[in-house]
């Protein structure tokens, strides 16, 4: 991808990697934040940086905190990214006073926090100003964008930049808002439409468009996803989330030919070493996809495989922790539901067990954590809290509620007890004709 011309003539160019310096920015983040780091990732790799993140860097093997301690001394720069969603108050600490205390010993580094909300910092860190991405929930962009791109090589910006950081907060706001209001209208025509208008905003990363595509996949259009990922993919080459989303969705619409599709592109990011927890969670999708058509036991040892490596290696993730959790219920020996059972347990204590506001998916894992545990009413409870809470987005209602269907065949509830979960999914096939019974 050619970046845009503007960008480039205010953008700083990275340092030069020189004596013990092997990284440009070492990125700091809990996994909760993932998603966006990704994006991070991508943007600051098109603009030329070479990047530490600790799950595409690391193996298996790898001595965890003297692997990271070895990456950080040899970074130029490192990224703080905070949310109230991180909710690790001691993590938090301890990543900003190591990066605080190596901005003050190491000649040249520069430490840059971000937050990605508007929730009070915490104590220790409110005398440093942190970069705010409160607007940009799904990826950075806008003037904070060029902010933080100056703040990694220790650069002010100029008067001109810092009026073309005012004037693209403006444009990338309006844009992600407009995407906002067509997915939360069930307008997938208009969510299209703004994509193939696009824009200054929508070229300086993927983040843009990665949000309208999730949006098609939660509004039940894959085909529409499938179409505009594969123009993103072309637009941003070296990023690596419109490829997992392109996997994601092709896995969801299950045409033929779609999950070999999914698994090779997966497979291509897996094996040289991509392999963060979003891609070993939706490439243990597709195994457990293979599993349905094949019923080799092989495959889905493999998809349980997967989501447990990336549950091990992200333990504040709860997506491919009760993924760990349902595959190994669906194994179904005595080891395994053991092993089911300490998973959701694990997971329960991120996920608590009430609806958590405007989170779709926290809320809806909480009731497959309680279905599991077999308390069928509450689960039944948060269920319903989730599908209310986001009443347009019924691929992610189906994807759910299949989940919920193999889970129970399994489980053997009571008739009473299966008509509970079933009342949250009324609106919904029911489990044989979406074929998870």
């Amino acid at each position: 991808m050619s970046l845009p011309y503007e960008w480039l003539e205010y953008a700083p160019s990275p340092r030069t990697l020189s004596g013990t310096d092997q990284w440009n920015v070492f990125l700091s983040y809990r996994s909760v934040n993932r998603p966006w780091v990704l994006n991070l990732y991508d943007v600051l790799r098109e603009f030329g940086h070479t990047v530490f993140l600790d799950q595409v860097v690391l193996k298996a093997g790898d001595r965890l905190t003297k692997r990271l301690e070895e990456a950080l001394e040899s970074s130029q720069a490192g990224v703080l990214v905070w949310s109230q969603a991180t909710g690790d108050s001691d993590w938090v600490r301890r990543e900003y006073e190591t990066l605080e205390n190596l901005s003050s010993e190491k000649p040249g580094f520069q430490f840059a926090p971000v937050k990605l909300d508007s929730a009070d910092l915490p104590r220790f860190a409110r005398n440093r100003i942190f970069l705010d991405f409160s607007a940009y929930p799904d990826g950075p962009n806008g003037g904070e964008l060029l902010r933080l791109l100056h703040s990694v090589v220790g650069t002010p910006l100029t008067s001109e930049a810092a009026r073309f950081a005012s004037e693209q907060d403006e444009i990338a706001r309006e844009a992600s808002n407009r995407i906002d209001g067509a997915i939360r209208n069930k307008n997938p025509q208009r969510v299209i439409e703004l994509f193939k208008q696009g824009g200054l905003a929508w070229k300086t990363s993927s983040a843009l468009g990665c949000k309208t595509v999730e949006g098609l996949t939660a509004l039940d259009r894959n085909d529409d996803a499938i179409a505009l990922l594969e123009e993103l993919e072309q637009q941003f080459p070296r990023s690596i989330r419109p490829k997992q989303l392109r996997a994601l969705a092709l896995a969801r619409r299950g045409k033929d030919g779609d999950l070999a599709t999914a698994q090779e592109i997966l497979g291509v990011l897996y094996a040289p070493g991509e392999r963060d927890p979003e891609t070993l969670g939706i490439y243990g999708r597709t195994w457990m996809d293979r599993y349905a058509s094949s019923s080799d036991p092989n495959d889905l040892k493999e998809s349980r495989s997967l989501y447990a490596k990336a549950f091990e290696a992200a333990p504040d993730d709860y997506y491919t922790g009760i993924n760990a959790a349902a595959k190994s219920v669906f194994l179904g020996g005595y080891d395994d539901l053991q092993n089911a059972a300490a998973y959701a347990a694990r997971v329960q204590v991120i996920v608590g067990t009430k609806p958590t506001p405007d989170d779709y998916f926290k809320t809806a894992t909480a009731g497959e954590v309680l279905l599991i545990r077999g308390m069928y009413e509450d689960a039944a409870r948060l269920y319903q809290a989730a599908v209310s809470m986001e009443r347009s987005k019924e691929g992610s209602h189906k994807t759910t509620w299949i989940q919920a269907c193999r889970l129970m065949d399994r489980l053997k509830p009571t008739p009473d007890q299966r008509a509970l979960i079933r009342a949250a999914f009324a609106h919904l096939p029911d489990c044989v004709q979406l074929g998870a019974a």
